[in-house]
């Protein structure tokens, strides 16, 4: 089965639907691929000059030297409205590291009422409180 992009490509009624510009932004995951069309995001096409947003500059050197089999894979798809060229820029951020929410703004069970022993600063000696308490409420 083909991917959309080529089939896209092909149809003429979608040459009448969409423009030429509109056309190359749709082909792009066909003409490099799964993997590569979800790093990258083909943004515009101006005078013939296709412009991709790629994450950071090493992608962008090694996207830049597959530069010619990219547009022999556009030419296949687009015949006459392919790119004549090809501009990678960085503009994908990388996601920054997330902390990890608190588990108790995530969670079910509603938030317990202020205890006495929360007072106590050293953590030993507030088991012991605890401990003693529940002995004594115990008896």
């Amino acid at each position: 089965m083909e991917r959309a992009g080529r089939l896209i490509a092909k149809l003429h009624s979608a040459r009448r639907h969409f423009s030429p510009d509109e056309l190359v932004l749709a082909a792009w995951p066909a003409a490099v691929g799964r993997r590569l069309a979800s790093r990258t995001r083909a943004v515009a096409i101006r005078d013939g000059r296709l412009f991709v947003d790629v994450e950071d500059e090493l992608w962008r050197r090694n996207l830049t030297a597959l530069r010619l089999q990219i547009l022999r894979n556009f030419a296949d798809l687009l015949d006459a409205s392919a790119p004549t060229e090809i501009e990678f820029r960085i503009g994908i951020p990388r996601r920054p590291p997330q902390r990890e929410e608190s588990s108790a703004a995530f969670s079910l069970t509603p938030p317990r009422a202020r205890d006495e022993a929360d007072s106590i600063a050293d953590p030993g000696l507030r088991r012991i409180y605890i401990n003693s308490r529940r002995k004594a409420r115990a008896s």
